[in-house]
């Protein structure tokens, strides 16, 4: 490939004649965008080099594409903000040829053909490619649609794609990772707020989906709104100093997991307690509602749009939060009991399961997660609570071709080494299990 050459060569006759473009437009262009940047004659007359030239060309064709110039000049700057060149990345036809397959807006000019084209990209770890995608798709469309209707159903897509067991987990992964390096991009360069009012937003103990909180702080910003964003995993410890460090109107907490589900429930309450407005969201309480009740809380809905109107009201004028359901006495003990009696409860499923054939590393991971679940399902109050994530396990599962008889080997051993460990204050987890099993 021949690189245009950047010596400044041409008059000004000669770039109307191979571009074709009027005179008072090419220097409104150089005046209001700085592009071209032709050198001077000792006299002060501009010279153009082969590289306008083909900058030009590359302009005009973007406008050809549907852009506004202020488009094309913002879309040539992002394609050289991330270490290319504009003339290679995405040539607009003429003597550059691209060295990778590329998005063309004439070819994929809905958004629902943009975001297949980034899917495709990602599942082919095709890095580049899926980086013009969004960098095309942000100097054409406004962020908020971006993100709305490529990365947000986009990685969305992937996430159902792995769970049908048609996509690898490393596919998964690299999507993630290259939805939250744009997300955090987004996220630095957002303008200063313009509203009044500070937003805290942060994923609660435990929590690794950083995403959807990612997108609301994104979303926020650019709205205007002042966001500190906290990201993956907070703690609880110090969590109230940094509250009142930062003194947030509202802090948005969000949750993918049933068991990430109460460890938001934790938060949720430790703030309240502290006078501190919680509005919260996640796939987890949108498949089971009736979580919301538990949580002293504003519930953001089931949309990022509907979750960026709910923060505005609620940060437009204050409210009171819904009164919230506690668990009962019973379920507290059972929660503390299964707490001190969890490491030998373990040491028993493992002798009752010693003859299902079940890997121990499995073993252990299932134990791990079991517990996780029973103790969200009692700071819940109820263990049906559970049910919902059982059958997303069972049917994940016989997505993976994994026997249908282990996951019913296993939740029957535990129900027997529950009977054995357990006393009369872990009723409620053995009468579940019980139930469980036999089903």
């Amino acid at each position: 490939m021949t690189q245009p050459s950047t010596t400044p060569t041409y008059n000004l006759k000669v770039i109307i004649q191979e571009t074709g473009i009027k005179p008072d437009t090419l220097r409104a262009w150089e005046r209001r965008y700085g592009l071209p940047i032709p050198g001077r004659t000792d006299g002060g007359h501009r010279l153009y080099s082969d590289y306008d030239i083909e900058t030009l060309k590359w302009l005009i064709a973007r406008q050809t594409d549907g852009l506004s110039i202020s488009r094309a000049v913002q879309l040539w700057n992002n394609i050289l903000e991330q270490g290319e060149d504009p003339l290679t990345a995405m040539p607009y036809g003429g003597s550059v040829q691209s060295t990778a397959p590329l998005l063309s807006f004439s070819e994929a000019s809905t958004l629902d053909e943009i975001r297949q084209t980034w899917v495709a990209a990602c599942l082919q770890f095709d890095e580049p490619l899926a980086e013009r995608v969004l960098t095309q798709s942000f100097a054409r469309y406004p962020l908020e649609t971006v993100i709305l209707e490529v990365l947000r159903p986009g990685i969305s897509e992937i996430g159902d794609l792995w769970f049908q067991n048609k996509a690898t987990v490393q596919q998964e992964h690299f999507a993630s990772a290259l939805t939250i390096r744009r997300l955090n991009a987004l996220l630095a360069a957002a303008p200063q707020p313009t509203r009044q009012g500070r937003i805290m937003v942060a994923c609660p103990p435990g929590e690794q989906h950083t995403i959807a909180g990612l997108l609301i702080a994104v979303l926020l910003r650019y709205a205007g709104w002042d966001v500190v964003y906290l990201g993956a995993d907070v703690p609880l410890s110090h969590l109230l100093e940094t509250v009142d460090v930062l003194k947030p109107q509202l802090v948005v907490l969000t949750a993918t997991l049933f068991r990430i589900a109460a460890a938001l429930l934790e938060v949720a309450v430790m703030l309240n307690d502290h006078g501190v407005a919680v509005a919260y969201g996640g796939s987890v309480f949108i498949n089971q509602p009736s979580l919301r009740d538990f949580v002293p809380g504003f519930f953001l809905g089931d949309s990022f749009e509907e979750s960026i109107a709910t923060i505005d009201r609620l940060l437009v004028k204050k409210q009171s939060p819904p009164t919230s359901k506690k668990p009962t006495k019973a379920h507290l003990q059972a929660l503390a009991h299964f707490r001190q009696h969890q490491a030998q409860l373990e040491a028993a499923v493992a002798g009752e399961a010693s003859g299902i054939g079940l890997d121990p590393a499995h073993l252990n991971f299932a134990n791990a997660h079991l517990s996780g679940d029973i103790e969200a399902a009692l700071r819940f109050g109820d263990m049906q609570q559970l049910n919902p994530e059982l059958d997303w396990i069972q049917q994940l599962t016989k997505n993976y071709a994994v026997p249908s008889d282990q996951l019913g080997h296993y939740l029957r051993a535990y129900h027997s080494a529950a009977e054995q460990t357990l006393s009369d204050k872990g009723q409620p987890i053995v009468k579940w299990l019980e139930k469980i099993s036999e089903a």
